[in-house]
C-alpha cells in the first residue's frame, strides 16, 4: 500500500485500482476548512492524472464522513476578508461539485458517521454513494440561521424528490442510512462493520467493465438530466456514441458485439464484457 499526506487529507493506493481520499481531521468531525478545500483539489488533480488509478473512493478519517464546513474557519475566520472568503468560494470549493461531478472516473462516497450541510454536496456528486445504517445525515443549516448554500440547494434538488428535499432543508431533521437510501441519496446500506468491504467489493465489480463506456454513460446521463429536450437528448447521445466508438482504447463495441452476436461467448445482460479479451 502507497500512502500520501497531505496536510488534511489522507490518499491510500493499494495497486488494484482503487484510490481511497480521506478528510482527515477526525479531530474536527472531518469539518472542511480552507486548507481541506485546497487538499481535496490537489489530491483530485493528482488522481486524475494517475492512469492506475480507475475508481476513487471518498470518505472521512475515523469514520465520520464530514460535519460539513468548519464554521470557525470558513465563516467566522474571513468574515472581515471578503476577497480571500471569494477565492475559497469560487477556487477551492468548486472540487465538491463541478470537479467531481465531471471527474472522468468512477467516484463512491462511503458515507459513515456524520454527513451534515455542506457534506451533502461531494457526497451527492459522487457517482454512487454507500452508506453505514448508523450514519447520521443532517441539512442543518436552518437550526443556525442560513440557507442551504454554496451548491448543497442544488445538489439536493438534484438527488431528491421535492417534498423530501423541502422537508429536510426546511426543518434540519436528522436520518439515518437507511432512510437514506429510501430517499434515493444512497445506493446501500450495511452496518458499520461491513462499510469497507461492501464499498471494496462493488468498487472491484465496477473495475470489471469498460471504464471508457462506463465514464461515457455518465457524461450522457448528467447531460440529459439537465434539461435536453428530447431531440436534443437523441443528437448528443447519437455524437457521444460515435465519438466513444472512435476513442475506445478496448474496442468494447466491437469485441462485445462479436462476442455476443458471433461467437455467443458471453451475455452481456449478465457479466460485463472481459476486458483482458477485449486487450
Amino acid at each position: 500500500m502507497t500512502e500520501k499526506l497531505l496536510s488534511t487529507v489522507k490518499i491510500e493506493r493499494n495497486g488494484d485500482g482503487i484510490a481511497w481520499v480521506y478528510i482527515n481531521r477526525p479531530e474536527k468531525r472531518n469539518a472542511m476548512s480552507p486548507q481541506v478545500h485546497r487538499d481535496m483539489s490537489e489530491a483530485f488533480d493528482e488522481l486524475e492524472l494517475d492512469d492506475d488509478v480507475k475508481i476513487v473512493v471518498i470518505a472521512g478519517e475515523g469514520g465520520v464522513f464530514s460535519a460539513g464546513q468548519d464554521l470557525k474557519e470558513t465563516f467566522r475566520g474571513l468574515e472581515n476578508d471578503p476577497a480571500e472568503r471569494f477565492r475559497q468560494e469560487q477556487r477551492y470549493g468548486k472540487w465538491r461539485w463541478e470537479r467531481l461531478w465531471n471527474f472522468p472516473k468512477v467516484t463512491i462516497a462511503m458515507v459513515d458517521g456524520w454527513c451534515v450541510g455542506g457534506a451533502f454536496t461531494h457526497f451527492i456528486a459522487c457517482d454512487f454513494a454507500i452508506t453505514s445504517d448508523e450514519a447520521q445525515y443532517s441539512l442543518s443549516e436552518v437550526n443556525w440561521g442560513i440557507i442551504p448554500g454554496g451548491m448543497v440547494s442544488k445538489a439536493v434538488v438534484e438527488a431528491m424528490g421535492y417534498r423530501a428535499g423541502l422537508y429536510y432543508c426546511m426543518t434540519g431533521e436528522r436520518f439515518d442510512g437507511a432512510r437514506a437510501v429510501e430517499l434515493g441519496l444512497a445506493n446501500f446500506a450495511v452496518p458499520s462493520a461491513e462499510l469497507k468491504a461492501r464499498t471494496q467489493a462493488f468498487a472491484e465489480e465496477m473495475m470489471k467493465k469498460n471504464q471508457n463506456v462506463v465514464v461515457a454513460t455518465k457524461q450522457v446521463y448528467r447531460a440529459i438530466k439537465r434539461g435536453m429536450d428530447f431531440d436534443q437528448s437523441f443528437d448528443y447521445m447519437s455524437a457521444k456514441f460515435t465519438q466513444l466508438k472512435a476513442t475506445d482504447s478496448n474496442r468494447g463495441y466491437d469485441t462485445g458485439l462479436s462476442a455476443f452476436v458471433d461467437e455467443k461467448s458471453y451475455r452481456p445482460a449478465h457479466d460485463p464484457y472481459p476486458m483482458s479479451t477485449a486487450e
